[in-house]
């Protein structure tokens, strides 16, 4: 039920009779300057007229004296058309010598101030505007215009105004209740939205007119906002199911080979060994865990104070050495390609991890004999880090899911890993405010792998849209953090995603 209160609280109704009394008070102020200024015209030319009138008089005093001023007074009474002038000429006793008044007026005793009367003259009864002058020898003269149409065009133009008052009134009303529905429609679409969403429905949007108004950049903005919050509750939900399914695995068997050892361990050495197992697992959770806390620090920004100065030649011949020997065990070729000396602002410690991951994957996907490149170059104020491979490369449907944590690929399902190291990846670069992209390689010959990762990739043949390798690049302002990094890197082309690799995100512990 409607009640009284909720009618005084609405904001729609304060906003709309904000508007209907500026409007009115507007109106009202600019018609009230028309009055003023119409009838303050219609006075000065009166009081003008006069003046002039009375100067004419005085000149003429002065070159015919009293009879001559009294026959240029009689003239102009019949000359006056108009029939509104006023002329009385008196000498010292009050005795009337020429003009159309028969006494003089009472209250007229100054020459200095203007005098509005009711006066009789011919038997007409009028208000009339009148100025004394003093002229030698004790006369007087009284000089006038009758403003009784002045009085009834006052009065037509009060009268006037006042019906268009009431009409501006009638309209700012009118305009305030189209001002309150439109306020109210967009207030109600906005909170219709909201009540849905926070009901549990993230599809419904603020639909837009198409005008694009004010009233649609503000329902494109909620829409922007409630698609973001609808892309990170997915990702909470992918991520929630991803934790629950991979750390499952590795828990559940823990727990399996304690209750195993606890029910048929021979001797203390086997109780030892399957205690290990299990610490061994929990490690690799533990491991999951602490991963995912390195990404929400990074992601908050918390980092940004470690940076300083980073020559990038010296970090990347440093990871060069120590991957590879590991590549040597693998049977690859690790390559440190020629680079310029580059020194840019970043976390040394984050630039160095996020490296190291991406040769982590190129070395676990790549089949024996493979070839894995380093490279680094300049590239405006910005440089790039790339990392090539010739391993079992990546589909292109899951370039698209790169930047999920925890999605492996089916091609990559069985190789050990957590799915978090490309994501880290991803965070490190948004940290920098850079960008990291995944492609095929260009220019590096695709060298088919051989062994078991030929047999378990799909791509050795198979299927017609895999590529072999893939080609992941670093890229880093030369000056440290910029306007990106608060917000996703754009796509560098069409089939490229700018966060992580899925199907390469297997990453060791970070």
């Amino acid at each position: 039920m409607f009640r009284r209160n909720d009618l005084l609280r609405s904001a729609s109704l304060r906003l709309a009779l904000v508007y209907a009394l500026l409007f009115i008070l507007s109106a009202i102020i600019f018609m009230c300057f028309i009055w003023w200024a119409t009838v303050g015209l219609l006075e000065r030319e009166a009081e003008a007229a006069i003046e002039a009138d009375a100067s004419a008089l005085s000149e003429r005093w002065t070159d015919g004296g009293l009879i001559a001023l009294g026959e240029t007074i009689q003239q102009r009474l019949e000359q006056n058309i108009d029939d509104d002038a006023i002329y009385l000429m008196v000498d010292s006793n009050g005795a009337r010598i020429a003009g159309n008044l028969r006494v003089w007026p009472k209250v007229v005793a100054r020459t200095d101030i203007w005098y509005q009367l009711e006066v009789s003259r011919a038997g007409l009864h009028g208000r009339a505007e009148l100025r004394a002058f003093s002229l030698p020898g004790g006369y007087r003269l009284l000089v006038g215009r009758d403003v009784r149409a002045r009085t009834i065009l006052k009065r037509l133009l009060t009268d006037t105004l006042l019906w268009a008052v009431l009409m501006v009134g009638v309209l700012g009303i009118s305009g305030a209740l189209v001002v309150r529905s439109l306020f109210r429609r967009m207030v109600h679409n906005v909170a219709r939205t909201t009540r849905a969403i926070a009901a549990g429905d993230l599809t419904h949007r603020v639909p837009l007119t198409g005008s694009g108004d004010e009233f649609d950049r503000v329902a494109e903005t909620v829409n922007d906002m409630l698609d973001r919050i609808a892309r990170l509750m997915d990702g909470v939900r992918q991520v929630s199911n991803s934790i629950a399914h991979d750390l499952r695995t590795p828990i559940t068997r823990a727990r399996t080979r304690l209750e195993d050892a606890a029910l048929h361990a021979a001797g203390p050495d086997e109780m030892r060994a399957a205690i290990d197992r299990a610490v061994a697992d929990l490690d690799g959770v533990t491991a999951v865990f602490e991963a995912l806390l390195r990404i929400a620090e990074i992601e908050a920004g918390s980092r940004r104070s470690a940076f300083a100065a980073v020559e990038l030649s010296v970090l990347l011949d440093d990871l060069a050495d120590l991957y590879g020997a590991l590549a040597e065990e693998q049977g690859l070729t690790l390559q440190r390609l020629p680079s310029p000396s580059i020194t840019l602002h970043g976390d040394r410690r984050l630039i160095q991890q996020a490296v190291a991951n991406l040769l982590d994957n190129a070395i676990k996907f790549s089949g024996p004999a493979g070839i894995v490149q380093l490279s680094a170059a300049l590239d405006g104020a910005s440089v790039r880090i790339v990392v090539r491979d010739q391993g079992i490369g990546m589909r292109q449907p899951d370039l698209a899911r790169a930047s999920e944590r925890f999605f492996r690929a089916e091609s990559s399902r069985h190789t050990p890993g957590s799915g978090l190291g490309l994501s880290l990846v991803q965070a490190v670069a948004q940290l920098h405010g850079g960008r990291l992209e995944l492609g095929t390689p260009t220019g590096t010959p695709a060298a088919t792998p051989i062994g078991p990762a030929a047999d378990a990739s799909p791509r050795a043949g198979s299927d017609p849209v895999a590529q072999p390798g893939l080609e992941a690049a670093l890229v880093l302002p030369l000056s440290g953090m910029t306007a990106q990094s608060a917000r996703p890197s754009p796509p560098v082309a069409a089939w490229m995603e700018p966060p992580s690799s899925a199907d390469h995100a297997q990453d060791r512990p970070v």
